[in-house]
């Protein structure tokens, strides 16, 4: 399906990779609906938009609030006609940290964003996108959905529950004309940490040299994710990292795993603790 002349929904939209999918799909054609919690970024992405802010609304959003997903669905089908595509982009990670060491609220937060906010936004556009001879839906899961990340346990559970569902979504509606993509980033050149509420260290560009790893930039991951919508992808894929490691985990695991634990551990330093130090975690969190 082409995006030209299509109403498409993106969550996330205050920058990163959000902005630049609400920036082409605007050049292309489309007409967006851009939701983020952040309401003065998404002032931002407007001006940016330029010549074509005419062809885009913006609408503030917390997507774990199911009553004002709901509204919000309603809202952008009055102001456009309709709703063609949604891009479920919006999500944090966590601290880098092991999992005894997060708290349960940490827990809840990011699990009710990344997953339970997909499913509100999911369910509550389902009914709009039926009305389309063709429509799409589109779900950004992570590298760390499919591949165990040390120090990143509970984001990558989130971005896994992701994965499951989007995949049985598309089973489940592929006698409808509404497709569905699973969408797994590797290293994204955003600033996610910072949007996440944890502290940046350092620019983007050291953490690239410390990484030793050349990270895609928003853009790019923007026009892949347009590219694989227009031409129906099952999985799309971003950067090198990404498709190197989903064929890595799928023939090798162990060895996949044993990888990025070694990269975790060099670039994260500090964040693994003794079993002792893991054992009065646990007692920590069963007593508060």
């Amino acid at each position: 399906m082409k995006i030209r002349d299509k109403v498409i929904c993106v969550s996330g939209a205050g920058g990163g990779v959000g902005r630049e999918l609400v920036l082409h799909l605007l050049c292309g054609g489309a007409s967006v609906a851009a939701v983020d919690i952040n309401s003065s970024a998404l002032t931002e992405t407007k001006m940016m938009a330029g010549k074509y802010a005419g062809k885009l609304s913006i609408h503030t959003a917390d997507i774990r609030d199911t009553g004002r997903v709901c509204a919000l669905a309603t809202e952008i089908a009055g102001r456009h006609g309709g709703i063609d595509i949604l891009i479920n982009n919006a999500g944090i990670i966590q601290p880098f940290v092991t999992m005894p060491d997060l708290s349960l609220e940490t827990v809840k937060r990011v699990m009710d964003i990344n997953f339970y906010g997909m499913m509100n936004m999911t369910r509550a556009f389902l009914p709009w996108l039926a009305k389309q001879e063709e429509a799409c839906i589109a779900n950004v899961s992570s590298m760390g959905g499919f591949l165990p990340v040390p120090g990143q346990s509970v984001y990558g559970a989130s971005k896994a529950a992701v994965k499951l569902a989007t995949e049985s979504m598309r089973m489940e509606l592929s006698h409808t004309g509404i497709r569905v993509s699973l969408i797994i980033p590797g290293g994204i050149e955003t600033d996610i940490k910072s949007n996440s509420g944890l502290k940046e260290e350092g620019s983007r560009e050291s953490q690239k040299n410390k990484a030793g790893m050349k990270l895609t930039s928003p853009s790019r991951a923007a026009l892949t994710i347009i590219e694989g919508i227009e031409k129906e992808r099952a999985k799309i894929l971003i950067g090198k990292d990404a498709r190197i490691m989903d064929i890595l985990y799928r023939i090798m695991p162990l060895k996949a795993a044993d990888l990025i634990s070694r990269v975790m551990e060099g670039n994260h330093s500090g964040i693994f603790n003794t079993t002792e130090n893991l054992q009065e975690g646990i007692c920590r969190e069963a007593r508060a």
